[in-house]
């Protein structure tokens, strides 16, 4: 779909949480879920840079936009985080509109429909025919610039053309950073003393480097980051909102991408989002600007994983590209974060399951050699359920409880 995000889980009782602290992802007999047996599995497929601090680890693919594959709070054994499409992978073959390959977290450019679009040609209809992810986020890998044991930067320097005919000469870095505990509570506020964790930070930055001024008038770009995880009925995404009129900040929720959805799969509570994470129905929300807070998370409650997305919404800022497919009568009112449920289309035929959290910066009206840097948090933690409920209840405003049994 520039920001932090985190993922937490909780228990009431005091009984109940010694009895489920020894409840660990890391006891998984499934090896498909295990991180180590999927950092090997892509070895297999394709060059891998891993960073690893301790039992703390994250696989990125330089040849798929360096985009964080999956990660580990437990080391080999440990829980693999992230959606992989080891069917896709495994075939060796490219797809043709998209290839899907996973990943809990990669770079995606806006917008994807509409007037300034860079998923469709110029003069064509916008249906599935005609879209076509631009080979710079899809195929063409990324260069590596510099390494360490826990950290790595890439780049990647593109021309390409917007739907109205737009040349855009522009230039992405990223780096992804692996967090010590120490790092993780003076960047993100979070003590995780007590807990398994892994966490990162990714500082994704665009840079004009032509010799013209984006403008409004001929189409802004946006960075666009999308995290693919496990869907299973045990999993509730919870986005926290600010409180406010509709007429001023907008609604609470967007939930008109794919047609409206369902109570028993979306429900607002007081300032919080609740929408179902089991792959099974397929739905798209977003929340705008003026109601985010940059924070979003989800819990699996049958495995203990709190899953945290964080990111830094810069202030004043309301212009966010908008992904539509048609031409849009205000094409910078998009939203700020994004959320996705995969499920089946009406053929049967489904690419995943996975769900997304997914974060966006605003629009980048860039004069030549300016840049505009969007950040985010990526935080996965389980263990105690005491400390995950503290940590819930402090960056989402809810208990682990409440997101479990929100429907």
């Amino acid at each position: 779909m520039l920001l932090t995000l985190l993922i937490l889980t909780s228990c009431n009782t005091a009984d109940r949480s010694k009895t489920n602290t020894q409840k660990n992802i890391s006891m998984t007999t499934d090896s498909t879920k295990l991180y180590g047996f999927n950092r090997d599995f892509l070895k297999k497929h394709t060059p891998v840079l891993e960073l690893k601090n301790g039992n703390s680890a994250v696989t990125v693919v330089p040849a798929w936009q360096a985009r964080v594959m999956t990660s580990t709070a437990d080391g080999d054994r440990g829980f693999s985080f992230g959606w992989i499409n080891r069917k896709l992978i495994e075939s060796g073959k490219l797809a043709a509109h998209i290839n899907a390959f996973g990943g809990e977290e990669r770079l995606w450019l806006g917008p994807e429909g509409g007037q300034y679009s860079i998923f469709f040609r110029k003069g064509l209809s916008f249906v599935y025919d005609n879209w076509q992810t631009p080979a710079f986020l899809d195929t063409t890998p990324f260069r590596l610039i510099s390494s360490t044991d826990t950290s790595a930067v890439f780049g990647n320097d593109i021309i390409t053309e917007n739907y109205s005919g737009t040349r855009l000469n522009f230039r992405i870095e990223r780096e992804v950073t692996l967090l010590s505990e120490k790092e993780i509570e003076s960047q993100t506020g979070i003590d995780v003393s007590g807990l398994k964790y892994v966490a990162y930070r990714s500082d994704n930055k665009l840079i004009n480097k032509g010799d013209k001024e984006w403008e409004k008038k001929t189409g802004l770009l946006s960075i666009w980051m999308l995290g693919m995880f496990i869907p299973s009925p045990a999993i509730v995404i919870t986005i926290p909102v600010k409180d406010g009129d509709d007429s001023k900040l907008g609604p609470r929720v967007n939930d008109s991408y794919f047609g409206k959805i369902s109570a028993d799969r979306l429900k607002v509570s007081g300032n919080n989002i609740f929408f179902k994470a089991d792959g099974k129905s397929r739905g798209k929300i977003g929340i705008p600007p003026l109601r985010a807070t940059g924070v979003m998370g989800s819990y699996d409650s049958e495995n203990n994983i709190l899953t945290l997305l964080i990111c830094r919404l810069p202030a004043g800022k309301t212009d966010y590209v908008n992904s539509a497919w048609k031409i849009q009568e205000d094409p910078y009112s998009g939203d700020a974060l994004n959320s996705y449920n995969d499920g089946p289309l009406a053929d049967g035929s489904q690419m995943g399951p996975f769900y997304e959290l997914e974060t966006s910066s605003p629009a980048a009206d860039l004069k030549p050699g300016e840049s505009l840097s969007h950040i985010q948090f990526t935080l996965h933690l389980t263990g105690d359920l005491t400390r995950l409920d503290n940590v819930s209840r402090k960056i989402l405003g809810v208990s682990l409880k409440g997101i479990s049994g929100a429907f």
